[in-house]
């Protein structure tokens, strides 16, 4: 196994855990009401394994010196977070969780092309190539066959 594997199979594997994650929580809505409130348990649930896992690796709490130099954009990872958990939760038991994620992994292509191009937030440049447009507007254009398959 080459040094880029271990990546390709985390990459996968969190792709893989996706459909699963939506189900639970879709499910939990039913008990709980909201997709808001379910937001909220599926991110304190998170944020609890997070810490088991910190204290179990024993990684050290971050310098608060290194924090103060971050800017106040960088902390909102989690809120954006938010944003893809509740839109799910809202979007999946109208529309199925094939074609929620269907949409979201067109959305996440879109914007992730745009974000690479222009090497925006701290990523390095990659140019969006023909070959890199053609594989997102196959994407779209599978995102397109899930939602007319629906209707």
């Amino acid at each position: 196994m080459n040094g880029r594997t271990i990546y390709l199979l985390s990459a996968l594997l969190g792709g893989a855990v996706l459909p699963i994650q939506v189900a639970l929580n879709t499910l939990l809505k039913r008990y709980v009401g909201e997709p808001m409130q379910v937001t909220f348990i599926s991110y304190l649930a998170g944020t609890l394994a997070s810490l088991v896992v910190c204290f179990v690796a024993r990684y050290p709490i971050p310098a608060g010196a290194a924090l103060a130099q971050t800017s106040w954009w960088m902390w909102i990872g989690g809120c954006l977070g938010t944003v893809y958990v509740w839109s799910t939760i809202f979007a999946t038991p109208k529309i199925g969780a094939a074609l929620a994620l269907a949409l979201t992994i067109a959305g996440q292509m879109v914007a992730a092309l745009f974000l690479d191009h222009y090497g925006a937030i701290g990523l390095n440049k990659l140019p969006a190539s023909p070959e890199r447009i053609a594989g997102v507007v196959l994407v779209v254009l599978g995102v397109s066959l899930v939602a007319y398959a629906k209707r």
